[in-house]
């Protein structure tokens, strides 16, 4: 595979740092975000718990070529399995089927069960190859990939400028916080208390609109017209194409298995 990512190419080295980037990091940024769409939408698709271990070893083994440590990486996706984690309690509990327990009253049938482990491991699996597959990619290079896949300027717009000021608003929210504090403000269960964070979160919202305001005359002034100039040199090269065809026949795969596993069973 040398000979398609040369070890003098300006992409194997990171900018001001001289270090070999990670494998993934080498493919377009356009390809790798198509690549993390279809992996999704097919991922969801899938029916059978065998075929959706299949992607999320998939998923693993694509990270295994990211610079991504484990440990961080495995302590985001359990914050993303804290959001679901009650919806997949209660599935075996609300899906008819075959009766396996009972809790409360309650009955928890098998087939909820399995789909509930199924949509753990779809989640996972596609938390999983985002994280990869995205990885070392700045706010500004996804924006630039999206906008030239022909997303709307305004959703590009938007999601760049909440990457970038949402540290912003954390801070002013700080502030605040402080301010109270020095006031002698302590959190109560009451009603002063619940008002108080009530004028607090008004406050943020009016501080939020009023630097906004600030912002978006700087960029006028600045001559700002409603795009930003693209200055990067995205080209879709060969290694991209043999990407793109390696990763949609394992898809592929996967899907043409699943299908053919149930209308045989």
């Amino acid at each position: 595979m040398s000979h398609l990512f040369g070890h003098d190419h300006p992409l194997n080295v990171k900018a001001g740092v001289g270090n070999p980037i990670a494998f993934v990091e080498r493919f377009d940024p356009r390809a790798r975000v198509l690549a993390a769409c279809v992996f999704a939408i097919v991922v969801v698709a899938l029916q059978q718990i065998e075929f959706a271990l299949c992607a999320l070893a998939l998923a693993a083994m694509t990270m295994s070529l990211t610079d991504l440590p484990w440990r961080v990486t495995l302590k985001r996706m359990a914050a993303m399995d804290g959001f679901i984690i009650v919806m997949l309690i209660m599935l075996p509990f609300t899906t008819p089927g075959t009766p396996m327990f009972t809790v409360f009253g309650a009955e928890a049938s098998k087939e909820g069960l399995m789909h509930a482990i199924l949509v753990g491991i779809r989640a996972n699996a596609v938390v999983l190859m985002m994280l990869s597959l995205l990885a070392g990619m700045t706010p500004v290079t996804l924006g630039h990939a999206l906008y030239r896949l022909k997303c709307p300027a305004a959703l590009v717009h938007l999601m760049m400028f909440t990457v970038r000021y949402i540290s912003v608003l954390h801070d002013e929210y700080h502030r605040l916080r402080m301010a109270m504090k020095l006031r002698g403000f302590k959190a109560r269960n009451n009603a002063h208390t619940y008002r108080s964070f009530g004028y607090l979160f008004g406050m943020l919202v009016v501080r939020s609109l009023e630097r906004a305001e600030r912002v978006l005359e700087a960029m006028k002034c600045r001559g700002f017209s409603g795009h930003f100039p693209l200055i990067d040199d995205m080209a879709f090269r060969r290694r991209d194409g043999l990407f793109a065809v390696i990763f949609l026949a394992l898809i592929t795969s996967l899907v043409l298995l699943d299908r053919i596993y149930v209308f045989a069973y």
